[in-house]
């Protein structure tokens, strides 16, 4: 009896460990059959820049996509048919912007990749397209903004509203990335320009720090948190932190030194209620209302392609006499430091650099979006290093 008992027991064990079994390679099939001649969506990258958030999703093919809207949250449902989804994507990401909550990124079906984004705007101010070829085979882009849907895409398609795409770093450095293009507001645009008065004579016969009057302006803060890396560094937090450490060493030098921002906040008053030109007004009113010397804006820069990387110095062809200047030796300094690739220096039309009545720059420090670039402005070393260069740069401006 204890004989038979103990047949039947192993019978039982034997027949589950056959069935626990078959779960696995049936999963283990339709992994193979849905890999099988689908596309991969390998990466997802989001920027956040004055106007707009912008979502990057990268394929090894061309895809095509479909749309829907859904209430309660507003949501922006993307489904890109015949396509699976790499287990090494970022599944849920908290953007925090001013236009978009969160992103996430799941396997639907067998043969379709979803991607729910959480609007702020609303459902209509929202762009979606496809891209093809280059060095991503195939790309879904996805822009939430103030701006309307053709208004976004106009900031794409005509020339001169957006920065060059950049090339790989194996590549010769040519025009930076389409990042951060500055508003250009309608009422603005129908005053004719002028080059903007400032202390380019008086300052060229002054030299050395001490009693200079700089204003550093770190980019992003509170709602808006800037470009994000592979691995979730904020460009807002970045920004700040090389901004804290380059105003410890100005300050040391004797210069007086104001920030637009020294927490992770808006500047306008309005906070997150403010308007984009409102917020990046506040930042232009502080150095021109306490007569700064110099204005300089810090960022780091973001592009779809994480091989894109370097440091770009960014000025406004019709302001400042000298602002080209320090942007160069400003570029120059930061490079010398961290070891970055030289992007150049360029003219540029952004609100920041364009408002403000004195030599200004906007340097973009390295690519958030490069993961290596994004490992070293997250370390210690990387701040100090950034922060140096740009003091360097300051000190080199002033002779």
């Amino acid at each position: 009896m204890d004989m038979r008992r103990m047949l039947i027991r192993l019978c039982f064990i034997a027949l589950y460990m056959m069935v626990s079994a078959l779960p696995a390679a049936a999963a283990d099939s339709d992994f193979g059959q849905r890999v099988n001649g689908l596309a991969e969506v390998k990466a997802v990258r989001v920027s956040t820049d004055s106007d707009r958030t912008r979502i990057v999703v990268d394929a090894d093919k061309a895809v095509s996509v479909k749309k829907m809207v859904l209430s309660n949250p507003d949501r922006v449902v993307v489904d890109i048919p015949k396509a699976w989804l790499s287990p090494k994507v970022k599944k849920d990401n908290n953007i925090g912007s001013r236009f978009v909550g969160k992103v996430r990124l799941a396997q639907f079906d067998k043969q379709t990749v979803r991607i729910v984004v959480e609007t702020k705007v609303g459902k209509n101010n929202y762009k979606v397209f496809t891209l093809k070829g280059g060095t991503v085979p195939g790309r879904v882009v996805m822009d939430f903004g103030n701006l309307s849907p053709d208004s976004l895409q106009a900031k794409i398609d005509l020339p001169g509203t957006t920065k060059p795409k950049p090339q790989p770093a194996e590549q010769p450095a040519k025009p930076a990335p389409e990042v951060k293009p500055a508003p250009q507001p309608k009422e603005e645009e129908k005053a004719p320009e002028k080059p903007a008065e400032d202390k380019d004579d008086e300052l060229a016969g002054i030299t050395g720090l001490k009693g200079r009057k700089i204003t550093i302006d770190p980019g992003h803060g509170g709602s808006d948190s800037g470009a994000i890396g592979p691995t979730g560094v904020m460009e807002k937090s970045v920004t700040l932190r090389v901004a804290q450490e380059l105003k410890r060493l100005l300050v040391a030098e004797g210069a007086t030194v104001y920030m637009t921002r020294d927490r992770d906040t808006e500047v306008s008053p309005k906070g997150s209620k403010a308007t984009d030109i409102e917020e990046l007004q506040a930042r232009c009113d502080i150095p021109n209302k306490n007569g700064s010397d110099i204005f300089v804006s810090i960022h780091m820069d973001s592009f779809s392609n994480g091989a894109a990387k370097g440091t770009t110095g960014y000025y406004y062809s019709l302001g400042s006499k000298r602002s080209r200047e320090l942007a160069d030796k400003i570029r120059s300094g930061v490079i010398d430091q961290i070891g970055t690739q030289s992007r150049g220096t360029q003219s540029c039309n952004f609100y920041v650099v364009k408002h403000t009545d004195m030599p200004a720059t906007l340097v973009e420090v390295a690519f958030i979006s490069n993961k290596s670039e994004e490992q070293l402005m997250n370390s210690e070393e990387g701040i100090k290093k950034a922060a140096q260069g740009i003091a360097d740069g300051i000190a080199d401006f002033f002779g």
